[in-house]
């Protein structure tokens, strides 16, 4: 029996909370959001499909969850340039979350902007070892990454590391051929502005979070211990501390079962500093007042 908690049960929790249960993947589901007209509409929705099993949406019950996905908060539209201006916005949602998973001790995997940033403060404020918190977007990032470098005919294992934002960080010394530094330079400007394509034209991301969120979920739930890019709160990992970034993670039933530390070439090493730096600075800022 796995349960799942979804805190925000809009475009993508609504869209998770559907594929999972019809799929299988959970048999229990508890549901929370504050607009209480969408929750309630959200749960006779997934009724009116036949799904059978249980769903709550007491808030309560979310700390006696073995997964929760925490979706609640504005979402990116085309007036806000980067992930990260989110902060102050979600980072009031994740306060009136954060009284719920008190006790929690499942996994908590995080898709709300600026998720890196996010996924530390629980850590921190809710008191959640860091091997049970996740933070979700390395997947749709290395996926936009997979997507720009077929177009280019430029074959190899597609990831991208770093923080899920501007400072992201495409690995290309593990590709089949040589890229050069301009090049690079291109596709990672692409990159940064691969969801704001989506935004513009349909109000928000959808698909590709939902698509790549399950399939995380799938792992953890099955323990497959499969490798994914996914932000990990870091404690010296790649020389990095005191912030949540991208790196590649053994995932399953435990969370992060552990961290593998990539030999990056000179290109990758100073963005990937530079992802680091920014995160701290963020991070640091959660604490400064």
């Amino acid at each position: 029996m796995t349960s799942l908690s979804i805190t925000g049960v809009g475009r993508i929790g609504g869209e998770v909370a559907f594929l999972a249960s019809y799929l299988g993947l959970v048999d229990e589901l508890v549901l929370y959001d504050i607009q209480s007209p969408l929750l309630e509409a959200q749960v006779k929705d997934l009724l009116h499909g036949m799904i059978d099993l249980e769903i709550s949406t007491d808030p309560e019950n979310i700390k006696h969850t073995d997964l929760c996905v925490f979706t609640a908060g504005m979402p990116r539209n085309p007036g806000i340039r980067a992930r990260a201006d989110l902060l102050h916005a979600n980072l009031t949602v994740a306060n009136q979350v954060l009284p719920y998973l008190k006790g929690f001790d499942g996994i908590l995997v995080t898709v709300v902007n600026p998720v890196d940033v996010l996924n530390y403060y629980f850590s921190n404020q809710g008191s959640i070892d860091s091997h049970r918190c996740i933070g979700f977007g390395g997947q749709l990032d290395s996926a936009r990454f997979a997507l720009e470098l077929s177009a280019r005919r430029i074959e190899g294992p597609r990831w991208v590391l770093g923080e899920h934002g501007e400072h992201q960080v495409p690995i290309f010394s593990r590709l089949y051929t040589q890229v050069s530094r301009e090049e690079r330079d291109k596709i990672l400007q692409k990159l940064r502005t691969a969801s704001m394509e989506v935004i513009r034209g349909k109000g928000g991301t959808v698909y590709g979070p939902t698509v790549h969120l399950l399939n995380l979920m799938e792992a953890i739930i099955d323990d497959t211990q499969a490798l994914f890019p996914v932000s990990c709160i870091l404690s010296g990992e790649y020389g990095v501390s005191g912030c949540s970034l991208g790196v590649p993670a053994e995932v399953g039933w435990g969370g992060i079962l552990s961290i593998e530390e990539w030999a990056l070439d000179e290109w990758e090493k100073t963005q990937f500093a530079e992802a680091a730096c920014f995160l701290q600075g963020l991070c640091g800022q959660l604490y400064d007042s």
